[in-house]
């Protein structure tokens, strides 16, 4: 009977140990189920115009990596953003130009979470090609006769030019104020401007289309920018999984390459 009893236990640890190794994720036809919801679908980013080029990058990077995702991009001046977002555009997330910007936007419950900040990026003046107007300071901008174009200052580049201003005691007369750096860049580079104030992401973008003029005092307005997912997000896995790839390591290349700094 001893002997009997002893075998029975035996088998029945044996049977245990096969159902215990058997337990937790299972593979069926190269599948891997994990506690991790896929990333599918569109997700909708609202994003700084000096951004253009680099998130547009990081999306077909975002697309590659996900597949069945789609990027799509809403680009403007931070400060006309939050307004968007606001006035209740759908979106997934936001990336400001400042901290200013994605401050209202959290005071507003719009975000989800801490916004992370990512880059900073620096004014820089832009000419027409070969600097016809002869502008080599900060200065030279407040010369009668010169036509700045700058940000409008509720925009993060233009609240930059106004610290600028008020460091160097300098008063710019604008021929014109503009919704975001783009639009900056676009009247110098069409011949409608003397200079104007843009980043040096922007600059650099432009290649041969502008003149950049760097300036020392620059060094005492630069613009960190952040991230973050939104509140009410109709992808919020997506939005967490484009926030983490522009705060990684690949989004710090790409933010590199174009001249954007660390945070």
């Amino acid at each position: 009977m001893k002997r009997t009893l002893g075998t029975a236990l035996v088998a029945l640890a044996a049977t245990a140990l096969v159902a215990g190794c058997s337990s937790g994720p299972t593979e069926d036809a190269g599948t891997t189920t994990t506690g991790s919801a896929p990333v599918t679908g569109a997700v909708t980013v609202f994003a700084a115009a000096s951004l253009n080029s680099t998130f547009t990058e990081l999306g077909k990077q975002f697309e590659a990596a996900h597949p069945g995702t789609s990027v799509k991009f809403n680009f403007a001046g931070s400060s006309d953003l939050v307004a968007q977002l606001n006035q209740g555009a759908p979106g997934d997330v936001f990336a400001s130009a400042d901290t200013a910007n994605m401050t209202k936007a959290t005071d507003a419950g719009l975000v989800a979470g801490t916004p992370v900040d990512f880059a900073t990026n620096t004014l820089t003046i832009v000419t027409p090609p070969g600097n016809p107007a002869h502008i080599a300071t900060f200065a030279d901008l407040a010369r009668p006769g010169t036509q700045v174009v700058v940000c409008a200052p509720q925009v993060p580049c233009g609240a930059a030019t106004k610290k600028v201003e008020t460091a160097t005691g300098t008063t710019l007369s604008p021929v014109s104020e503009e919704s975001s750096v783009t639009d900056v860049l676009g009247k110098v580079t069409s011949g409608q401007a003397d200079a104007g104030l843009v980043y040096v992401t922007d600059a650099a973008g432009a290649g041969a289309k502008v003149t950049a003029v760097a300036f020392p005092e620059s060094a005492g307005a630069v613009n960190t920018y952040p991230i973050a997912a939104l509140k009410g997000a109709e992808n919020s896995t997506a939005a967490q999984e484009f926030v983490a790839l522009v705060t990684g390591d690949d989004g710090r290349k790409v933010l590199s390459a174009a001249g954007f700094a660390a945070p």
